[in-house]
């Protein structure tokens, strides 16, 4: 059977159980689930990221509560206080959302279901990175997570640009777990290793392409001189889980094959 009266801190196991078929399960969600939209109609809303309402959480009457990462960790600290099971996960891979699901349908008892739900996503990544295969040429991509200060983008977003076709110029900051690894303490660092793309999600306000352009020095960037500054929506993408996999990874391969036909366009052209 597995828990009934599940509350779920972030939005992707929210998302998970809903592709499932077990949102019935689902007593409380955070704040900052967007998807699926109807989550937000129907379930009460008792957390923030890095805060909650413990009392509300434990009217609810969870038998099962679902977090992330370490930044979580105070809030999972104080449900298991009150005797709350909490399952805090800590990915931050492709391979690891994956793992995720299959992890948490295992443990609702919907193993064979999420098994199945993984499988297709996988399948779905796999057809995107066989598309890009075919591709021309490959752009150097800077994915900005936060700009001020300037963030680069986490392993999984580094992982999606590369299955869709680019290469993240900051491979190594990448493999870094925590924001805080990632800021850019010179700017000019992205300068020098000239992207063709920028892709922007600054978590929770809208992506300003001019405002980037404008910084200083970065006009001889390749991605601005070509107008090459595009935003991912972070619900898309900075979610460690289904949509990140589905809707993020699509409107990254859009932007990079967009760029790999201009640029194919460019070489064809002929010279005078």
């Amino acid at each position: 059977m597995g828990p009934r009266r599940i509350v779920c801190l972030t939005e992707e196991p929210t998302e998970v159980l809903y592709a499932l078929g077990e949102q019935d399960r689902i007593v409380g969600i955070s704040g900052f689930t967007v998807r699926p939209p109807v989550a937000r109609k129907q379930k009460p809303k008792v957390s923030a990221f890095t805060s909650a309402r413990i009392d509300e959480i434990l009217k609810l009457r969870p038998d099962f509560v679902v977090g992330f990462s370490d930044i979580q960790a105070d809030i999972a600290a104080a449900l298991i206080r009150h005797g709350v099971e909490v399952w805090i996960s800590n990915h931050r891979s492709v391979a690891g959302i994956l793992d995720y699901i299959r992890r948490l349908g295992a443990l609702v008892g919907a193993g064979d279901k999420a098994n199945a739900y993984a499988d297709g996503l996988q399948r779905g990544l796999q057809a995107i990175e066989r598309d890009a295969a075919a591709l021309p040429s490959r752009p150097k991509v800077y994915f900005e997570e936060w700009d001020e200060p300037p963030i680069t983008g986490i392993r999984w977003v580094a992982e999606l640009v590369r299955i869709a076709g680019g290469d993240d110029i900051f491979p190594e900051r990448a493999l870094e777990s925590l924001a805080k690894a990632r800021i850019l303490e010179d700017p000019d660092e992205v300068i020098r290793r000239a992207p063709d793309i920028i892709l922007g999600s600054w978590c929770g306000k809208k992506f300003r392409p001019g405002r980037v352009a404008a910084r200083p020095g970065w006009h001889a960037i390749p991605a601005v001189r070509t107008g090459q500054l595009f935003e991912v929506k972070s619900p898309l993408i900075l979610q460690p889980g289904p949509a990140a996999l589905t809707d993020g990874v699509v409107e990254i391969a859009r932007v990079i094959r967009a760029w790999a036909e201009q640029e194919g366009a460019a070489a064809c052209r002929p010279r005078s």
